[in-house]
């Protein structure tokens, strides 16, 4: 049995990375098996009619063509299948009827042409295995079922050849495969050094701005005297920190633009949004890691008619990071050499007056590992750039004179005014829809800035006051809860560092956690660091126009990036119960609730609630999922709350996917104390628990819970929640968790697909509902965004979704979800341990 485990072990390792080979073998004999029997018959005199056994053979064939069409439960056993199926499809079959046909020179060539695909299907253990057994099914079921058997000699004889072929075809095929393998690993020597090459400037830039900031600080000393630091110095280390921030973030894009062109990963055009091509070329231009201020000095941007196009503005900014360096390598050469980068007509031109490129490499730039004359690139810059463009829908190309210039020219399709009118109309209705009924507050020292930003706001049709100084907006916000501030940071008495400070700390309580969106003019990646620093939720550039404005305060009110934080220790060593029938679900809140020390207990339906209540008198809070099979969560809480118990009064938490008004009255009228929408943010979570168990306020509950879950589900959703992630990385369940909910997500999807052909609107439900919570709890947000959708029109109206295709979105987000789930859990790894 040991041996047998082995070279089965041998056999899978074999076809681990895929078993397209026994598929594509599979597809070969499912049409080859009944060409060759009709052809036969073509013949004068037709051999021996081996249709029943041929029969056999091509539907064995047909099962490992259908892998995908297996039922779930059996495609784990697909590789221990194919090894029987090709032993009788190949060595059995052919055998046999090589036999019954008399052999002769076609039985011969047969029998040979077994051995050749038996050696490609496998290794050299089970080549030999396959073969000895095969022939021997052969020969014994020939013997079993011929009246008259008759080995034919001259086919005995051919033997040795049999026993040469394998031998010899093993050999070759071993020798292929070193050769095969040491080209890899060359290529991956060679892809390693390129990225290592890449990755040094960013590492320079840290390197040196690490010096900077150490120049920066003041002299050590054992002291317990303060030591401030003069305000050039804090300007200096902020603006080391943001450029070293930005090196990293540049080097991550490396990495992965790299393996991105490698595995050639299509992009994602369902993230796509319409990009100012002369903000972001501005933006390109000022974040690129220059080594020198010499080298910043030589790149000039020139706007000759701004455009906009529809694409990603990061790999957008990327192509020009690309072209950029391309062109400081040459400008090196050539001391008065500048590049020039002009926006115009649909086209974006980035122009050096280098050495230019020899007319012989135009035609094959941008071919994948190609570089003009470079030693120690990675050759794949270029065609990353054409990649995008192409994407894009645009084109990318080249022109050059050998010493005078080098001009690479970015097209875009141009965009309709139909088109332009539509987007800035869907902005505007989403915009509307996310602040209705919100209060606004605008705080600029500048009178006219103030006007100009009220004018583009009026179209959301909410009240906005103003303030002109930081001193003033305190005082207004201390009298009037607002949704969201508009915040200038440089201003007299109180400047917006200052103002945003003191509203965290709570000195306008009823404001601790209004949304802050900074308006400065400061570079993008030194205004992320401060402003995110001082706790605001986002800013956006001045001068902006109206929708890049909007866009930018949808964002900081669905994604707030600041949370006030409460004092954890309050709820270090409570007791609580956390009922929810989804077993991934109540391990990633009990993973938050456990990594603040609380002691957790589950339960998964309501019945295990009610029976684990009378184990411990000293409950702190419940945690209760809202849709259970059997006894929901409404129930479970009016049973708890008519028991009479000592525990009948404990805080109970409603924890929903479907945060409509009336689930909410339900909730309320039952006798639970709050509610939190799923998936659970941590903040939230760990804010209503103190607030429950403590008596604090730490944040006040929305007006409009259901308005607010409409909003931010309609709102333009990225594919990962990123921010959860990271949250789970920190309490170390990162990786726990892909590895139990991915494979969850996509029976989830199966099941739901099964259910909705068959048109069973009830394990439809049923299905989304777990997805729901599922895809939620594991950060796939654009998928929890669909499903959710799909999900609330069937709860409410119990019909199917008006989208047909519905489905269809689904399931495309959940394979773009796990695709990126999977490449975002080793990319963090890498990141923590490096």
């Amino acid at each position: 049995m040991n041996f047998v485990k082995q070279l089965f072990a041998h056999y899978k390792l074999y076809h681990q990375h895929g078993p397209q080979m026994l598929r594509y073998a599979g597809l070969v004999g499912a049409f080859g098996f009944p060409i060759f029997y009709v052809l036969r018959f073509t013949k004068s005199s037709p051999p021996y009619d081996d249709s029943w056994i041929r029969l056999a053979a091509t539907l064995v064939c047909v099962l490992l063509v259908l892998k995908d069409r297996w039922p779930q439960r059996l495609k784990p056993y697909y590789i221990a299948f194919s090894y029987p199926a090709l032993i009788f499809s190949l060595p059995v079959f052919l055998v046999f009827t090589s036999l019954k046909n008399g052999g002769g020179a076609a039985a011969v060539g047969n029998t040979l042409m077994v051995a050749f695909f038996v050696i490609l299907m496998t290794d050299w253990r089970n080549t030999i295995v396959m073969l000895v057994v095969g022939i021997s099914g052969g020969v014994l079921l020939y013997l079993a079922v011929d009246p008259n058997p008759s080995i034919p000699m001259e086919y005995v004889a051919r033997l040795p050849l049999l026993v040469l072929v394998v031998i010899g075809g093993s050999f070759f095929k071993f020798a292929g495969r070193q050769a095969a393998a040491e080209a890899m690993r060359e290529g991956y020597a060679s892809l390693a050094g390129s990225i290592a090459h890449e990755m040094r400037n960013p590492l320079s830039q840290i390197k040196h701005n690490l010096e900077r900031m150490q120049q920066a600080l003041p002299a050590p000393t054992t002291s317990r005297q303060a030591r401030p630091l003069a305000l050039h110095e804090v300007d200096a280390l902020y603006r080391h920190l943001a450029e070293s921030e930005l090196a990293v973030k540049r080097g991550l894009q490396v990495i992965a633009m790299t393996l991105d062109e490698v595995s050639e990963k299509p992009m994602d055009t369902a993230a796509f949004s319409y990009v100012s091509a002369a903000e972001a070329t501005y933006k390109a231009a000022q974040e690129y890691g220059y080594e020198t201020d010499a080298e910043r000095s030589r790149v000039s941007v020139r706007v000759v008619e701004d455009f906009s196009f529809r694409g990603d503005e990061t790999a957008y900014l990327f192509v020009l990071f690309n072209l950029i360096k391309n062109a400081l390598y040459y400008v090196a050469l050539c001391p008065q050499a500048e590049v020039t980068i002009t926006v115009e007509r649909q086209q974006v031109k980035v122009r050096d007056t280098g050495p230019g490129i020899p007319a012989s490499m135009l035609a094959r730039l941008f071919e994948p590992f190609r570089s003009a004359g470079k030693s120690d690139g990675t050759g794949l810059g270029l065609a990353y750039c054409q990649r995008v463009m192409r994407g894009f829908g645009g084109q990318i190309g080249c022109e050059s004179v050998e010493g005078q210039y080098a001009e690479f020219t970015l097209r875009f399709p141009p965009i309709s005014e139909q088109e332009r009118e539509a987007h800035r109309l869907s902005v505007l209705d989403r915009a509307r829809m996310a602040f209705a009924g919100k209060r606004l507050l605008i705080v600029d020292d500048d009178s006219a800035q103030r006007m100009t930003t009220r004018h583009k706001l009026q179209v959301l049709g909410v009240a906005i006051d103003e303030a002109a100084n930081g001193q003033r907006a305190l005082d207004m916000l201390s009298k009037q809860r607002y949704d969201l501030v508009l915040l200038d940071l440089n201003m007299p008495l109180l400047d917006g560092y200052a103002l945003a400070e003191k509203i965290r700390q709570g000195q306008a309580p009823a404001n601790r956690n209004v949304r802050i969106v900074a308006h400065t003019s400061e570079p993008a990646h030194l205004a992320s660091v401060k402003t995110q620093k001082a706790g605001m939720d986002g800013f956006v550039g001045k001068p902006c126009a109206q929708l890049p404005l909007l866009e930018a305060l949808l964002h900081a009110l669905a994604h707030p990036a600041a949370t006030v934080q409460p004092d954890m220790a309050l709820l270090a060593g409570r007791r609580v119960l956390v009922a929810d029938d989804s077993p991934f679900n109540r391990m990633a809140v009990a993973a938050y609730l456990q990594h603040v020390g609380a002691t957790v207990v589950e339960a998964p339906h309501g019945p295990a609630v009610l029976a684990q209540l009378p184990t411990c008198d000293a409950w702190d809070a419940i945690l209760m999922d809202i849709n259970m099979p059997g006894m929901n969560g409404l129930e479970t809480t009016h049973a708890i709350r008519s028991s009479g118990m000592a525990w009948r009064g404990v805080p109970i938490i409603a924890l929903t996917a479907h945060s409509d008004e009336e689930t909410i009255r339900a909730a309320h009228e039952a006798g639970m104390n709050d509610f939190i929408t799923k998936p659970v943010d941590s903040a939230i979570l760990y804010a209503k628990l103190i607030q429950l168990v403590s008596g604090e306020v730490v944040s006040p509950k929305p007006a409009n819970a259901a308005a607010l879950g409409a909003a931010a589900n309609d709102l333009d959703v990225e594919l990962l929640n990123v921010e959860r992630l990271e949250g789970f990385r920190r309490i170390g369940i990162l990786h726990e968790l892909l590895n139990d909910y991915l494979p969850e997500i996509a029976l989830l999807v199966d099941r739901l697909e099964h259910s909705a052909g068959s048109r069973n609107m009830e394990e439809s439900i049923d299905a989304l509902h777990s997805l729901l919570g599922m895809s939620g709890e594991a950060g796939a947000q654009a998928l929890h965004s669909l499903v959710r959708r799909s999900y609330v029109s069937m709860i409410e109206a119990r019909a199917w979704p008006a989208d047909s295709d519905w489905l269809a979105h689904i399931k495309s987000a959940a394979v773009r979800s796990e695709q990126a789930l999977r490449a975002y859990g080793p990319m963090q790894s890498t990141v923590t341990a490096a």
